[in-house]
């Protein structure tokens, strides 16, 4: 096989036009687009993320660490989950009800044997709160066999995951990709930083739940709109237009704050690359650490 290299410089327009001959504040965004940020109060407060997208990657976790443990030894390492939660509506908030369903497609060696029963002990029993399973469906590996796994089954692509990635369809998407990209492009670090928001928001109790959109256009340091829909949830006596005014009054949106805030120049991408990039714990994620706001 040839591996053929061909790396060639960014356009000087675009150069110029982001950071070309200019301090280091007035970075402008490397291309134009929409970015959003959610956050949720239906799952516990160091997460704030919704619990049909957790329970989905912390699913594919506990796979993962079964399989290395060894204690399910036919396991292998391409897997899917999904789940689908019911709700109740009280309100304007939703409050989860149980899992209505959960579907798990995990690859496996010729040997594996009792699969639904295993999976269904180890893996989503453990993983989500016995409280929700109440006349749940499951789908373990509906396809049935699934020994083949990996590209070699099915062709990937960078970029097509990014429902995955975010918020499991709770909350709109831009469209650009975080794979593959610096802190430079506010296709990510944006994202990062939209989420940031919307969680702080989330985490002062000024609503239940939130999203907050971006825009930008190439070369502009500052956003070109800022917008916050709270879905209803505001705190009493605040709205949607109090809650943009405390987000311009406590976050700074220019890309160059944007990286400096979050640290995002050291090497820690590589940790997002499974499990989403939202809801989780890691020291790295500094976007989910909500920010004591000042109002």
């Amino acid at each position: 096989m040839n591996v053929i290299v061909n790396v060639s410089d960014q356009s000087n327009e675009i150069a110029d036009a982001v950071h070309e001959e200019k301090e280091d504040e007035d970075l402008g965004a490397g291309d134009q687009g929409i970015m959003f940020g959610y956050a949720t109060d239906e799952s516990d407060p160091e997460t704030l993320h919704p619990l049909t997208h957790l329970y989905a990657n912390q699913l594919a976790q506990k796979l993962h660490d079964l399989r290395h443990s060894g204690e399910i030894p036919w396991l292998r390492p391409d897997c899917k989950t999904q789940i689908t939660m019911e709700y109740k509506k009280e309100g304007s908030n939703y409050t989860p009800i149980r899992v209505h369903n959960v579907v798990i497609s995990t690859q496996h060696s010729p040997e594996a044997e009792d699969i639904e029963n295993v999976i269904k002990e180890k893996v989503i029993n453990e993983v989500i709160p016995s409280k929700f399973l109440v006349d749940t469906e499951y789908f373990i590996n509906p396809s049935k066999s699934f020994l083949i796994g990996g590209p070699e089954a099915d062709a990937g692509l960078t970029g097509r995951k990014i429902i995955v990635d975010t918020y499991g369809g709770w909350a709109p998407h831009g469209g650009g990709a975080f794979s593959g990209k610096d802190a430079s492009k506010v296709d990510r670090s944006a994202a990062y930083y939209a989420r940031y928001a919307a969680k702080s928001l989330v985490h002062a109790g000024l609503c239940h739940r939130v999203l907050i959109q971006l825009s930008y256009a190439i070369g502009v340091a500052h956003p070109l709109s800022v917008h916050v829909d709270s879905y209803g949830t505001v705190k009493e006596g605040y709205t949607d237009t109090d809650l943009a005014r405390i987000l311009n009054e406590n976050f700074d949106f220019r890309p160059f704050s944007i990286i400096k805030e979050l640290d995002l120049k050291r090497p820690i991408f590589r940790h997002t690359s499974s499990y989403g990039h939202f809801g989780r714990a890691d020291k790295e994620f500094t976007w989910e650490k909500p920010k004591e706001l000042k109002y």
